[in-house]
């Protein structure tokens, strides 16, 4: 079991160092927005030192279940044994945001007695950061 852990580790680890590593000679963007500039010679690459430092920083992860709209009336209308109805149907996979970003898709489960996502689609490590630009 551990080596399946460690085994794990390392293909994320690879995959993260190559999505890193892909645009290490792009050309970059600057302030102005103006195509070509090239990065400075300072910039060092990343290294797994620095990948562990951003391994420990704390992330928000939610779940959502679907989305609504509503009045401001309607709002204020709401009480205890009201429904609202979201723009999803039952059964369609949950959507698992990480600080606001689609990162995978899941369905419920429950374990222990709470409830918890089984993935069933995982955005890939090139996509999730291409949404972050």
């Amino acid at each position: 079991m551990a080596k399946e852990g460690e085994q794990r580790q390392r293909v994320v680890d690879y995959d993260w160092e190559k999505v890193l590593n892909d645009n290490k000679d792009d050309p970059v963007t600057d302030n102005t927005g103006t195509a070509g500039a090239v990065a400075p010679a300072s910039r060092k690459p990343a290294t797994h030192q620095n990948l562990e430092l951003l391994l420990d920083i704390p992330l928000e992860i939610t779940a959502e279940l679907g989305r609504a709209k509503m009045i401001i009336n309607d709002l204020l209308q709401l009480g205890q044994g009201s429904v609202i109805e979201l723009n999803k149907l039952a059964g369609e996979p949950l959507e698992i945001m990480v600080n606001q970003k689609l990162i995978a898709r899941g369905e419920v489960v429950v374990v222990n007695e709470k409830f918890g996502i089984r993935l069933t689609d995982v955005i890939s490590p090139l996509e999730r950061i291409k949404q972050l630009t």
